[in-house]
This record gives structure tokens, C-alpha cells and sequence, in this order.
């Protein structure tokens, strides 16, 4: 039997150890997967898909393209939703309670009645969202874009709005107490009939720019503004 000269024999034991040493690839999400609790759709497209009341509570939909799909009633808690896309998705009555949605994009999606307790919502994009009547209590909307989004009647109890902007948003009676509004932008955000007495961090200077009526209350250091209220066609 010929015998390898060592010289070879130390290029094959070197190749043989980087195999070995080659990291592991991640497990591929299962984007066939069936829906179901902690199910892995990260990176799928589930665009247009009908998935209403469909149980997906710890799922992973990091990069899950979501858009246009009816997603009415599912049941998303604690699910993770970095960066998803929600474009014109429907998730009304849909229980999102603990999920994370930081940096997902939404623009004209429908939360109409969802629950959102607090949910992640850190830097989401959700221009003329609709989230009327949503529970949003808890959540942290810290940097978030709501221009022109529908939260009327919604629960922002204890919501975090830091630096989010709600430029001409509408917020007609919604629950407002505990809400952390440091930094946001309010021009010609609607507050008709809201309760900000127990508002956090609201100044001056952002009731100057939105809008309110008579029926606005507002905390005991801060004045109604002369220039409310807005009129009607602001929130065109």
C-alpha cells in the first residue's frame, strides 16, 4: 500500500478540521408549516392569505410579509413580528397582547378593536392605520408613525408615545390617562371630547398645534388654546 507523503497528509487533516469547524446553518423556517402556536414563518410570504381566528400565539414572523392578508381574530400573543409587513392587512379583534411589532410597517392596516396590551410597537410605520377601539394600554409606541391613523375610541392607558408622531391623528375619545406624550408630535392631531388630565408630559407648546373642542379636558397647568377648534378637514 502506498503511503501519502506527509506533506499531503497535512493538507487532507487540515481540510477534514474546517469541516468539522463549519458553523452549523440555521434551521430554515417551515413557510409550508400549517398555522399553529410558536409556528416559524420568519422571512415567508403570506401575502394575501386568509388566516382569520387562526392560532399563531408565539409565533416568530420576523421579515413575514403579511400584506393584504385577513388576519381578523388571530390569536398573535406574544408573537415576534420585527419588521413584518401589515400593509392593508385586517387583524380587527385580532389579540396581539406581549407581541412585538418594532419597526413593522402597516400603513392603512386595520387593528379596529384589537388587542394590543402592551405590545411593541417601536418605530412601527402606520400611516392611516385604523386602531379605533383597540386596547393599546401598556404599549410602547416610543418613536412610532401614526400620521393620520384612527384611534378613536381606543385604550392608550399607560401607552408609551414618546417621540411618536400622531400629526393629525385622530384620538376622539380615547382613554388618555398615563399616556406618555414627551416629545411627540401633535400638529393637528384630534382630540375632541379626549380626557388629558392625567396625560404625562404634555406641553403647551403641542396643544398649541392640535386640536380640541370644549368638550377636551385637559391637565390643571395647561390652557385651551384660542385657535381650537380645528375644523373638519384636517384629517383628509
Amino acid at each position: 500500500m502506498q503511503l501519502l507523503p506527509p506533506n499531503r497528509i497535512a493538507l487532507l487533516a487540515a481540510a477534514l478540521l474546517g469541516v468539522l469547524l463549519l458553523p452549523t446553518p440555521p434551521a430554515e423556517a417551515a413557510c409550508t408549516d400549517s398555522p399553529k402556536p410558536g409556528v416559524d414563518w420568519s422571512r415567508c410570504d403570506k401575502a394575501k392569505k386568509r388566516l382569520a381566528g387562526a392560532e399563531l400565539s408565539g409565533g416568530q414572523f420576523t421579515d413575514t410579509d403579511f400584506s393584504g392578508s385577513s388576519l381578523n381574530g388571530a390569536e398573535l400573543r406574544g408573537a415576534s413580528m420585527l419588521r413584518t409587513n401589515l400593509l392593508r392587512t385586517t387583524l380587527n379583534d385580532a389579540d396581539l397582547s406581549g407581541a412585538d411589532l418594532s419597526n413593522a410597517l402597516g400603513s392603512r392596516a386595520r387593528f379596529v378593536g384589537a388587542n394590543l396590551t402592551g405590545a411593541i410597537m417601536n418605530k412601527v410605520e402606520f400611516s392611516r392605520a385604523d386602531l379605533s377601539g383597540a386596547n393599546l394600554s401598556e404599549a410602547d409606541l416610543s418613536k412610532a408613525d401614526l400620521p393620520r391613523a384612527k384611534l378613536t375610541g381606543s385604550n392608550l392607558s399607560n401607552a408609551v408615545l414618546v417621540y411618536a408622531n400622531i400629526s393629525r391623528a385622530q384620538l376622539q375619545d380615547a382613554t388618555l390617562v398615563g399616556a406618555d406624550f414627551h416629545g411627540a408630535y401633535t400638529l393637528l392631531t384630534r382630540f375632541e371630547g379626549s380626557d388629558l388630565s392625567a396625560a404625562l408630559n404634555l406641553t403647551q407648546e403641542q396643544l398649541e398645534i392640535a386640536c380640541g373642542d370644549d368638550e377636551t379636558t385637559l391637565p390643571p397647568d395647561l390652557i385651551r388654546p384660542a385657535s381650537w377648534p380645528c375644523g373638519g378637514s384636517d384629517t383628509e
